[in-house]
C-alpha cells in the first residue's frame, strides 16, 4: 500500500507537481491533483481489503482488515473532499467567490463529472452512516444495505478519473498502473465476493435441520448439506449467513461455528439481538441457507504453542466451544476462562470435554464488577492481572484465543499483555459491527 502511494506521488512530482506549488492558483490545482491521486489509490485499497482475498484474510483476519478498511476509507474520503475543494478553487483562479460557478461549469461541461458527483454522494452517505454515533442508531441490516452503495460510488468515479484525470494518462506506465489497479480490484470482488460464494452454495446446498435453545436468548442452528467434507472450514471460523425464509434475507449476518465441522453438518449459535437474529427461533427445518466464508483467524492455523488459553464472554464463547472440540491437546494443555452473567452457555458440553479431553474450565460468573474490569463480581476481589496469572500461571507461554464484545476484549488484551503474552500469541475476534 505504501509503495503504491509513493508511486502515484512520484508520478505527480515527475509531472511538475512541486514546480506548480510556487504559484497560488497553480499550487491549489497541483495540490488538488495530488490529493485526488492519493484518494483514488486508497479508494481501491479499501475495496481490496474487504474483497475476501484469501492471502489477506489468512494474514490479517477480518477484524484487522476491517480496522484497516475503516482507516483507509476515512482517509480516502477526506482526501477526496480536499481534492474537490482544491481543484475547484484552483480552476476558479484562486477566488473563493468564483468557486460555486466554477464547480457548476466543471460538473456540467467536463466528461464524467456528473457521474463522479453521483459517486461522491454515494460515498458521503456511506461515510456518514459509518460514523460511530450513526451506527449506534442504525440496525445492522440497514447499515449493511447502505454500505453497499460504496461499490456504486467507486464505480461511478471511474469514468471521471480515466477520462479527465491528467495524471492517469500522463505516461504509458501511469495508464497501465491505473487500468491494472481498477481491473484487479474489480476481478477480486467478482471472483471472491460473487463467483466463489455462488459456486460453494451450488455445491453444498445447505439447509436447516433444527433449532435448539441454549439459554440467555441464544439459539443453536444445525445445518446439513452435500459434500461438507470438501468445505474448507475450521473450528473457530465464521461465515456470513442468509436464511431464505425471511424478509431481508439479502443482508447477511456473521455468525461463528459453535461446533467443530465433522464433514456431515455444521452448527452456529446466535443471540437474539438484531432483526434477523431475533427471527432465529422461527427457522423451519428444510430452510435453504446461503453463506459466504469461511473467514477468521480464530482457528488452529494460527496456533504457535502447545498450550492454549481460551477466553470468551457471552455468545463470544461460541467459536471457543468449537476450538475446544477441534484442537488437538492433552489433559491440561487447554484452559477455558468462561465469562457469563447468569447461566453459562454450553455448560454440559464443556463438562463432557473436560471429562473426555482434559479441558480445564474456569467459570467467571456475575455482572461486570467495574467499568475497567473484564471480570464478574462472582470471582473475588483480586485485580484482573493477579486473578488471570493465578488461574493460568504460564499464560505467557500459551496461545491466547479471545472472543467477545470489543470493549471487553480490549480490557482482556491489556491484561494479557501485562502478563507477558506477546502480540503474536494473541488471537482476537470481536463481536461488533
Amino acid at each position: 500500500l505504501w509503495l503504491s502511494l509513493l508511486l502515484v506521488a512520484y508520478w505527480w512530482a515527475a509531472g511538475g507537481g512541486f514546480q506548480a506549488m510556487t504559484g497560488w492558483e497553480t499550487g491549489l490545482t497541483s495540490a488538488g491533483r495530488l490529493t485526488g491521486l492519493l484518494s483514488a489509490d486508497l479508494l481501491l485499497a479499501q475495496v481490496l481489503l474487504l474483497a475476501r482475498l484469501p492471502v489477506l484474510e489468512r494474514a490479517f483476519g477480518q477484524d484487522q482488515l476491517i480496522r484497516l478498511h475503516r482507516l483507509t476509507g476515512f482517509t480516502s474520503f477526506t482526501l477526496m473532499l480536499a481534492h474537490l475543494v482544491l481543484i475547484t478553487w484552483g480552476y476558479a483562479s484562486g477566488s473563493l467567490r468564483a468557486v460555486p460557478a466554477t464547480f457548476w461549469n466543471l460538473t456540467t461541461d467536463y466528461p464524467g463529472m456528473l457521474l463522479a458527483l453521483a459517486g461522491t454522494v454515494c460515498l458521503i452517505m456511506v461515510v456518514v452512516t459509518s460514523l460511530r454515533a450513526a451506527r449506534r442508531k442504525l440496525r445492522y441490516e440497514s447499515w449493511h444495505l447502505l454500505h453497499l452503495y460504496a461499490y456504486l460510488g467507486v464505480g461511478l468515479a471511474l469514468p471521471h478519473q480515466l477520462w479527465t484525470g491528467q495524471e492517469f494518462l500522463a505516461s504509458p506506465g501511469a495508464t497501465l498502473y491505473w487500468w491494472s489497479a481498477w481491473a484487479v480490484t474489480a476481478a477480486a470482488v467478482l471472483v471472491w465476493r460473487v463467483a466463489l460464494p455462488l459456486w460453494r452454495n451450488a455445491r453444498h446446498r445447505l439447509r436447516v435441520t433444527s433449532v435448539a435453545p441454549e439459554g440467555d436468548g441464544v439459539y443453536s442452528v444445525y445445518l446439513t448439506g452435500r459434500d461438507l467434507h470438501r468445505l474448507p472450514a475450521q473450528a473457530g471460523q465464521f461465515f456470513v449467513w442468509r436464511f431464505l425464509d425471511r424478509r431481508g434475507f439479502t443482508r447477511g449476518n456473521p455468525y461463528s461455528l459453535s461446533a467443530a465441522p465433522d464433514g456431515r453438518s455444521l452448527r452456529i449459535s446466535v443471540k437474539k439481538l438484531g432483526d434477523n437474529s431475533a427471527r432465529t427461533p422461527a427457522l423451519r427445518p428444510g430452510t435453504r441457507v446461503l453463506f459466504e466464508g469461511p473467514f477468521g483467524r480464530l482457528s488452529a492455523r494460527t496456533r504457535t504453542r502447545r498450550g492454549v488459553a481460551l477466553i470468551g464472554a457471552g455468545v463470544g464463547v461460541a467459536p471457543l466451544r468449537a476450538l475446544a472440540e477441534g484442537l488437538e491437546y492433552g489433559p491440561g494443555e487447554v484452559v477455558l476462562l468462561h465469562r457469563f452473567t447468569a447461566k453459562p452457555l454450553f455448560d454440559r458440553e464443556f463438562r463432557i470435554l473436560a471429562r473426555e479431553r482434559g479441558l480445564r474450565v474456569v467459570s467467571l460468573p456475575g455482572h461486570r464488577r467495574a467499568p475497567d474490569s473484564w471480570l464478574g463480581d462472582g470471582v473475588g476481589t483480586a485485580d484482573d492481572l493477579t486473578a488471570l496469572t493465578h488461574w493460568v500461571p504460564d499464560l505467557a507461554a500459551r496461545d491466547v484465543y479471545l472472543c467477545g464484545p470489543q470493549p471487553w476484549t480490549e480490557a482482556v488484551r491489556r491484561t494479557a499483555e501485562a502478563a507477558g503474552v506477546p502480540a503474536a500469541q494473541l488471537h482476537i475476534e470481536n463481536f461488533q459491527w
